[in-house]
Order: structure tokens, then C-alpha cells, then sequence
């Protein structure tokens, strides 16, 4: 599992950190660990051309001494000083006595075989000012390597409030920085390579899944189950203008864990006719049959609302997506207040937008999309909801703050029915017995995976693509 902290607990576990070492020391643990993924990005270091960026304080202190390494093997290393009245002096002095020089060419930036980014550190905050803002746009043949996060990228967030550096490579330190992990600013980071020294952190406000994780988590039948003891999903979606909907949310509940599918709605044909094992009514929620788990909103059209109403009114967890959500957004928070059982949102950012408007705030999916990790974490807390704010990173909040995030998907992902395909399988994880903390993570996960094979090698896709991929994703986390 990668677990993000924010800088505030980074700063808290420097200084407790160093109180106990020798001045400096932290500081060349981290210079050294920045130089060898350096080294091993050239060619050769020997004559490599190498340019530092290096902004005031400490950031451009790790730059400069982690370029003082590489200039002791070879390296010709210059350094573009954004402040030099602010420039680290000690980093400065080692460079100086390894052999690099201070530069005021710009074009050292396009000539370079690497450069260090060395601007901003953990403590940035907003857009990049002017004298470093232009190096986001300048042409350049080597590779970028960002020193803990990219310059004008946020570490808690990922936000990205005007121009940035777009790393090759980042390197951090201690552990990683929430804003690595989550778009935009995941899309600057390029691969990231995590550098330990030696902090004693607490836990994680921020996690990413990685395939253990996801596989200690999906339900394994015992000897003893039968389709009831293994759980059953309902699902409640699809009308006379989108019986597709339904074909597809429990066509990815089949495919999740649970024992048995229980459909209502208008388009229990069309889904007995693709899928012969679902058991169907039309009947609605209030009358449809014991569930373990609840999925309500896929082209729900106008039956959205009741069948919202009947699902809340029952006693297990509940998903709400699509319709459903626009119905919630108009009742408001006060909908799910008193529910003995959890709910799992999974909107998308238009959706997002108007849950929020449900929230008194006004916003449209263009800011929900440069700022997911508040969005959801903002939606969980005002609905009291584990939250799934789908998107290039997917975010799931609980209402007390942690998040999760997960990128193991494609863009072929972005086809119709997708995200009905991932609500069926989320309620069925929630119908095993999953919380939704844990079923909408590993939902994620798989819904991402199953993309990328269905997807193989860079072809389009559907959502029944995608359905009949979640098998083969399943048991590659399994074997």
C-alpha cells in the first residue's frame, strides 16, 4: 500500500527527526537518495550535462547537494539560482567546491541531459511566480526530475493553480505527498520514486491500494456458502428510455462477489434476456425481496426518486449513482440523517457538482475535476457518505476524512455504461459484506484493471467489454 501524508505531518516528523541528529543530516540522506536516481537516469554521468533549478530554502538544498554528488563523478553541473540572494548556502558552497557553477542562461535549460527540479519544495503554495513560471512552458531534450513534488503542483491536493513543471521523474522523500497520487497534479509527477529517511510518521490521511491490498480484500466463498450466505445484490435501475442501464449495473454485479442478483424495474426483459440468472420483480425496492445491499440510480428516469426513497428506507447499505444522485442533490443531506445502515455515492464530476449545490456551494464539474481529493472528502462529510468521485483518479472518502485513490485505469474507460458497470459491482462487494470504504476501493481497482484488459492492446471498448473483463481481472488479483 502507498501511503500519503500531508506536509503538515512531514514537517512535524522532520523536526522530531532532527532533533536527535547531527545538523544536516537529514538533508544529505535525502541528497543522497535524489543522486543516485539521478545517476541512474544518464546514460553515464561522466560528462553528462546537468542543470539545477533551484529555488530558496531547503528544496533547492537538496537540489544543490544532490548536483554536488553528481559533479564529484563527472557531471558538468550548473545552477540557475531563481534567488540567489535566498539560495541554500551550504548546497551552494558544496557545488561550487565540486566543480559546478552558478549560471544566469536560460537556454541551459534546453541543453541540459537532466534538470533538477529545485524551485518549489513541500511548503508551496498557489501558482508559480513569475521568474520561475516561464520554465513550465520552455522546450527542453533531457529529462525532469522534481525534487519531492513538482513546482506548482500542491502536495496535499493535487491541485494545479497555473503553470507547472511536468517531471519524468519525482523524487520524494520520507513518503509520499497526496498531490502525487491524484490529478492533476499526478499528471506532473511522471513516475515516482519514494526515497526513505528514516520518519516516524502516523497514519496516512491519504492511501492507494496496490494488488495484495485489493486481493486480501475480495470475499473467498467457504465450503459451507450458498448463494444467500454469499450475499445478494439488488439492483434497482433502468427505465422504458434506458433499459441498457440496467443490463449493465448487474452485469457488473454478477461479476462481484455476491451469491445472487435481485433486478427491479422496468427493463427486467432485457435483463433476463442477457442475463438468465438474475432474479427480477417489478415490484420496486419496498417489495422486491431481502438484499444485502441496495444499487439504485442507473437511467433510473423518473422512477429515480421512489426508488431512492423505498432503498433508503430499508435497513442495508445502499449505492445511489446517476439519477438517483440528481435526486439526492434536491432532497439534500437530510435524506440520509438517521439511516442505520451506510451509503456509497459515486458521482462523476458534473454529478459531484450538483451534490454540492445540494450543499449550498456553487460549482461545475471543470473545478470538481482540478480539485477531487476536497470535492469528495467536502461531499463525505456533507452527506455522511463514503463518497467514490470517479475520474482519471478516482477518490473514495469516508466522512471522517480519509480517502483513498486509485489510477489503474485507461482513458478507453470513458465509454457509456461504464460507470453503470461499476455501481453493480460495488453494490455486490457491499452485498459480501464489504465496507464501503473497502468495496468501493476494490471496486475501483478492478473496474481499472478490467478497462485495461478489455482495452488491450489500445483498442476501443464497451461496457459489456468491460463486464466480461472484470472475470479475468478478478482472478488475476487472485492467483
Amino acid at each position: 500500500m502507498r501511503h500519503a501524508h500531508t506536509v503538515e505531518q512531514v514537517r512535524s516528523a522532520e523536526a522530531a527527526l532532527m532533533a536527535g541528529l547531527p545538523e544536516g543530516t537529514l538533508m544529505q540522506r535525502a541528497a543522497a537518495g535524489l543522486a543516485a536516481v539521478c545517476a541512474g537516469l544518464l546514460p553515464r554521468v561522466y560528462g553528462s550535462r546537468v542543470l539545477v533549478l533551484a529555488g530558496s530554502g531547503d528544496n533547492g538544498g537538496d537540489a544543490l547537494f544532490a548536483a554536488a554528488r553528481l559533479a564529484r563523478r563527472g557531471a558538468r553541473v550548473e545552477a540557475l539560482l531563481l534567488d540567489p540572494a535566498k539560495a541554500h548556502a551550504g548546497g551552494l558552497a558544496a557545488l561550487l567546491a565540486a566543480g559546478g557553477r552558478p549560471t544566469a542562461d536560460r537556454d541551459a535549460f534546453t541543453r541540459a541531459d537532466l534538470v533538477l527540479d529545485g524551485i518549489v519544495g513541500i511548503g508551496g503554495r498557489g501558482p508559480l511566480r513569475p521568474a520561475a513560471a516561464p520554465f513550465a512552458e520552455l522546450p527542453r531534450r533531457g529529462r525532469l526530475v522534481a525534487v519531492d513534488v513538482p513546482s506548482g503542483v500542491d502536495p496535499d491536493t493535487g491541485e494545479v493553480a497555473g503553470p507547472a513543471l511536468r517531471a519524468d521523474v519525482t523524487v520524494c522523500f520520507g513518503t509520499h505527498k497526496p498531490g502525487l497520487l491524484i490529478d492533476p497534479g499526478a499528471q506532473y509527477a511522471g513516475v515516482v520514486h519514494l526515497v526513505g529517511i528514516g520518519l516516524d510518521l502516523p497514519p496516512a490521511p491519504v492511501e492507494a491500494l496496490q494488488r495484495a491490498d485489493v486481493a486480501a480484500l475480495l470475499p473467498v466463498p467457504g465450503a459451507e456458502s450458498d448463494k444467500y450466505r454469499r450475499g445478494v445484490v439488488g439492483v434497482a435501475a433502468g427505465s422504458a428510455r434506458y433499459p441498457g442501464a440496467a443490463v449493465l449495473a448487474v452485469a457488473g454485479a454478477l461479476r462481484g462477489g455476491a451469491g445472487a442478483v435481485r433486478y427491479t424495474g422496468h427493463a427486467a426483459a432485457e435483463v433476463v434476456r442477457r442475463h438468465p440468472e438474475t432474479l427480477v420483480t417489478e415490484d420496486g425496492p419496498a417489495r422486491a425481496g431481502k438484499v444485502q445491499a441496495w444499487v439504485v440510480g442507473p437511467g433510473g428516469g423518473t422512477d429515480a426518486e421512489r426508488t431512492l426513497r423505498e432503498a433508503l428506507d430499508t435497513g442495508v447499505p445502499v449505492l445511489v449513482d446517476a439519477d438517483a444522485l440528481t435526486e439526492l442533490a434536491r432532497l439534500g443531506p437530510s435524506a440520509l440523517s438517521g439511516r442505520p445502515a451506510p451509503v456509497l455515492l459515486t458521482p462523476h464530476a458534473g454529478e459531484a457538482a450538483r451534490l454540492l449545490a445540494g450543499l449550498g456551494e456553487d460549482t461545475d464539474a471543470t473545478a470538481v475535476a482540478g480539485r477531487r481529493l476536497r470535492t469528495a472528502r467536502r461531499l463525505a462529510a456533507g452527506y455522511g457518505a463514503t463518497v467514490l468521485l470517479k475520474g482519471s483518479t478516482t477518490v473514495v472518502a469516508d466522512p471522517d476524512g480519509r480517502a483513498r485513490v486509485n489510477s489503474t485505469g485507461t482513458g478507453w474507460l470513458g465509454t457509456a455504461g461504464s460507470g453503470d458497470v461499476l455501481s453493480g459491482l460495488a453494490g455486490s462487494l457491499l452485498a459480501t459484506g464489504l465496507a464501503p470504504l473497502d468495496a468501493a476501493s476494490a471496486a475501483a481497482h478492478l473496474h481499472g484493471l478490467a478497462g485495461r484488459h478489455a482495452a488491450a492492446p489500445g483498442a476501443p471498448i464497451t461496457a459489456l467489454d468491460l463486464a466480461a473483463a472484470l472475470h479475468r481481472a478478478w482472478a488475476s488479483l487472485a492467483q
